[in-house]
């Protein structure tokens, strides 16, 4: 092998190994939709849900006392906890209240987004820096050739996140919940009649997507880049509502999408290490074009669809 192919193999691994490495917050974002989806609820406050996730995590971190070693995950269960409260809402406001989900869910994002500008501002001033979760070196597995560094060298967010995707698989195909789920969005008012309380599915559903939100916008600011900025997520909540789509609402393709979007959201920077003739500003607008194409190639997906997505629930209707 020349000194040219083992730079592009080891090139190659790299790129590999950053693919997985920035994943996560399309992952947890995207099964969380999912889950709220199959309930028959459509949440498009994901991003606001991130930016705030991302904010209380790193703001915590940097304010907890050192020492412990525990900062990263006091900063994980409060963007949890802040993820749920917006989850939370967004059920009150589109499951109790009925209003148009595609509105609340914009009304979230900007919520979300105003919020942890006004905090980011107010309490912090500056950038905000932290030390956030290390990579874990799996014993024996992270000195294997090639594999090794790709999986075996990640830390633990990359880890639970790919941990979560069969997880999440089976509890929608195999347990009595994700069949409640599945009834509730595909026919509430004959769920209802079966004893299936719709209004306590779609709320858990709802926050439980609002906490795995918060653990994505968490993943980018202290396990990602420990640090955070205004508007840092850039889309990426956008993004995983596009990737359920993409897949079908099953964890496994949105996974597969959200390896996908993270290949091409890091276009720019192997373009960059590779000397590529390409001008970094098309490389960045990747991931977006990207969306618009799954977007008109998920009409194909229409039949996979829940039969009452966005539809609220008024029991006794006809």
């Amino acid at each position: 092998m020349t000194g040219s192919q083992m730079s592009m193999g080891s090139v190659l691994i790299e790129a590999l190994a950053l693919m997985l490495w920035a994943a996560p917050p399309y992952i947890y974002a995207a099964i969380g939709e999912i889950f709220a989806q199959r309930s028959g609820v459509l949440n498009l406050g994901v991003e606001g849900i991130m930016l705030m996730g991302a904010f209380s995590a790193i703001y915590v971190v940097a304010d907890v006392p050192k020492g412990l070693g525990l900062e990263p995950i006091v900063g994980l269960l409060v963007a949890m906890g802040v993820g749920g409260l917006m989850g939370l809402l967004m059920a009150v406001v589109s499951v109790t209240f009925k209003g148009e989900q595609g509105i609340s869910g914009i009304g979230l994002t900007l919520f979300g987004l105003g919020l942890s500008s006004l905090l980011f501002k107010a309490l912090a001033g500056g950038v905000i820096t932290a030390t956030g979760f290390q990579r874990i070196f799996i014993p024996v597995l992270s000195d294997l050739p090639i594999i090794g560094k790709i999986l075996f060298q990640q830390n633990i967010i990359v880890y639970a996140a790919f941990a979560l995707v069969p997880i999440a698989w089976w509890v929608l195909n195999r347990t009595t919940w994700g069949l409640q789920i599945r009834a509730v969005g595909q026919n509430p008012k004959a769920a209802d009649a079966m004893g299936v309380n719709v209004t306590r599915v779609r709320y858990t559903t709802v926050i439980l997507g609002g906490i795995l939100a918060g653990v994505a916008g968490a993943s980018l600011s202290i396990a990602l880049t420990p640090i955070f900025q205004e508007n840092m997520t850039e889309g990426r909540g956008f993004i995983a509502v596009a990737l359920v789509y993409f897949g079908g609402w099953s964890p496994f393709r949105a996974m597969l999408g959200a390896l996908l979007f993270s290949l091409a959201n890091n276009l720019q920077i192997w373009a960059q290490i590779l000397n590529v003739p390409i001008q970094a500003n098309l490389l960045i607008m990747a991931p977006y074009v990207l969306t618009i194409v799954v977007l008109i190639f998920a009409r194909q997906r229409q039949n996979l669809e829940p039969a009452a997505l966005t539809k609220p629930f008024e029991r006794g209707e006809n």
